[in-house]
């Protein structure tokens, strides 16, 4: 049976409806995402223009900040654009291209923290073998498989996406098309695909948190044994992570996890995820990182005041 699709275009109905709020969080979220990318590109550009490259953490890191702008641009710049305009359209063709682009690069991000978290017990509880495990060849291979987790975790998605029939109405009660709001504006009992989303995206969410946070316990009993700057050092960095873990699958669990419905509380708990987390993690990486903010000054001093 062909799929009924009457419909061309979607309406977001964004954040909120008072032109007041609208102005405020115009100029909120355009500045948050330029740090996102001011601070992700001075990360990554640090990263690639210095030895550090070469180390496990720091390439990975890089990775992350890659992600970082290529997720959030996949929601942010509409937004943004929507914050200023009358009626928030978007196409359908390109509402699909969203629901793709945030979670494939979403699911690589995860994986990568994943990555980073396994980098770190590596390096705290066997750090003889830290070089041999994570060797360049072992790097490239988790960065394919967290790419490949990305695509295998989004492609279900899409195709679950393209399957639903459109017939009206088409307002989307979110400030970019993510698959629960499409569902409840689809012309069919969608039970069974909001089952399937939450088995995907909430579980991938619950699952990869629950791992990493035991890694984390198992690190912190390990660092039992270390000297007091080994703690403080192994601390710092750990604390880091756990950081950006909190703040990017506490808010994604909340919303995936859970009986497939939409609430407006989502559109809040949205912005940790899209916006929130990829704005902090240059902070998290680097202000508790004295190896980080040593090498992206002499990186950019290097960059703007060379006489070359």
């Amino acid at each position: 049976m062909d799929i009924q699709r009457n419909i061309s275009e979607f309406i977001l109905l964004g954040l909120s409806y008072d032109h007041n709020i609208q102005m405020f969080c115009f100029a909120l979220f355009l500045f948050c995402y330029i740090a996102i990318l001011v601070g992700n590109l001075v990360i990554l550009v640090s990263i690639l223009r210095s030895p550090l490259f070469h180390e496990p953490m720091y390439y990975f890191l890089s990775h992350l900040s890659s992600m970082d702008i290529c997720y959030t641009s996949s929601v942010t710049p509409k937004m943004i654009g929507d914050l200023l305009g009358g009626t928030k359209t978007i196409s359908y063709g390109d509402c699909m291209l969203q629901v793709f682009t945030m979670h494939f690069f979403g699911g690589i991000e995860i994986f990568i923290i994943t990555v980073m978290a396994f980098d770190r017990y590596v390096a705290i509880c066997k750090p003889l073998h830290y070089m041999i495990i994570m060797n360049r060849a072992k790097c490239h291979l988790l960065v394919l498989a967290a790419w490949v987790g990305g695509a295998v975790h989004s492609f279900p998605q899409l195709s679950m996406t393209f399957q639903l029939p459109f017939c009206g109405p088409n307002e989307i009660d979110h400030y970019f098309c993510d698959i629960f709001p499409l569902l409840k504006v689809a012309c069919t009992d969608t039970y069974i695909t909001g089952v399937l989303v939450v088995a995907n995206s909430g579980l991938v969410s619950l699952v990869t948190f629950v791992v990493l946070f035991v890694s984390y316990v198992i690190i912190l009993f390990t660092l039992r044994n270390h000297s007091a700057e080994g703690r403080r050092k192994a601390l710092s960095t750990c604390a880091s992570h756990v950081t950006v873990v909190v703040l990017f699958f506490g808010p994604s669990i909340f919303v995936y996890l859970r009986s497939p419905t939409t609430s407006s509380k989502d559109k809040i708990f949205a912005l940790f995820y899209t916006i929130v987390a990829p704005m902090f993690n240059p902070l998290i990486y680097t202000l508790r990182n004295a190896e980080m903010k040593n090498v992206m000054r002499r990186v950019w001093y290097n960059m703007l005041f060379s006489k070359e």
